[in-house]
């Protein structure tokens, strides 16, 4: 008995164990609900499943389909598009928003908890107050500018294709700059005031400074956010689909929601999965990307790889 009793306590005193036996619940969880549904979307890719019918296994047949679809083509330049526009304008409105609130400001939790509503409130109803915002007829944004003798009409932020592609991006913007800067913010508070003190004493301008010690201290954090980020925009689906539903002419479709307009209303689950599979080597390459650039980033500091 007591021997029992001490090789559990020397199994739990071996931390590699005990974080073994911790992790044993997250990875039940991702198991159940995130190995499976991959792993049946990629079956799925390969047969010709329709609503209502299992399907047969026909290859590679549904990817050299949607290579050769117009739509689709145009789906993936929309996600490219998006995704680039969007990530590099949400870093740089980010890291701005944070370099403010890492200063001394009057009611600095409340500003912080203020810019964090964005990202708080639920995508739908966010889409919502765009779709108003961006409205033909009751747009505030086109009232505002004819009151201001700026345009002589309202302008269809959603009726034409490169509105609609912009506006979008706009709305994601919004939701998005919170995460960012939050994160940067985190980031920016771990830096020694002493770094910028020795900067300055060397003549180091804000511009030098920003340059040469804040980016470079921030480039891990960085990395993290930014993969998120491109993750996040990437396979965004509520915005656009509660927005545009894709339109108009398919001008604001992402691979995301392609793939489920083709799936569900669409009834071809075979064709539908093909081009959310499609979305995976992407995906893959942005994370590697990171992974790779926060090794090297270690490798500079000294650090070893882990």
């Amino acid at each position: 008995m007591s021997a029992g009793v001490g090789a559990l306590r020397r199994a739990l005193d071996n931390r590699h164990l005990l974080g073994a036996l911790f992790l044993i619940p997250a990875a039940a969880f991702l198991l159940l609900f995130l190995t499976y549904p991959l792993g049946l979307g990629v079956y799925l890719g390969f047969t010709d499943a329709k609503i209502g019918r299992a399907g047969a296994w026909i290859g590679l047949e549904n990817f050299i389909s949607i290579w050769d679809d117009e739509i689709v083509r145009l789906a993936l330049f929309n996600t490219f598009f998006y995704t680039l526009v969007a990530s590099v304008i949400k870093f740089a409105l980010g890291l701005w928003l944070a370099l403010l609130l890492n200063q001394r400001l009057p009611l600095k939790s409340v500003v912080r908890a203020v810019v964090l509503l964005p990202f708080i409130v639920p995508t739908a109803l966010s889409a919502i107050a765009f779709w108003w915002i961006y409205d033909s007829q009751f747009s505030i944004i086109s009232w505002a500018l004819m009151k201001l003798g700026v345009i002589d009409q309202y302008i269809e932020f959603l009726g034409e294709p490169w509105h609609a592609r912009l506006a979008t991006i706009a709305a994601n913007i919004w939701r998005g700059v919170p995460f960012v800067a939050i994160c940067l913010l985190a980031g920016l508070q771990t830096i020694s005031p002493s770094y910028y003190e020795a900067a300055s004493l060397d003549g180091a301008s804000g511009w030098q400074q920003l340059r040469h010690v804040t980016l470079p201290l921030l480039a891990p954090i960085t990395a993290v956010v930014m993969t998120f980020s491109v993750l996040f925009t990437f396979t965004d689906f509520q915005l656009i689909y509660v927005l545009t539903r894709g339109g108009p002419l398919n001008a604001t479709h992402l691979m995301a929601t392609l793939s489920f307009q083709r799936a569900i209303p669409g009834g071809y689950l075979g064709e539908g999965a093909a081009i959310a599979t499609a979305m995976v080597p992407f995906l893959l390459g942005a994370i590697m990307f990171s992974y790779f650039g926060l090794q090297r980033r270690a490798w500079q500091q000294g650090g070893a790889d882990r």
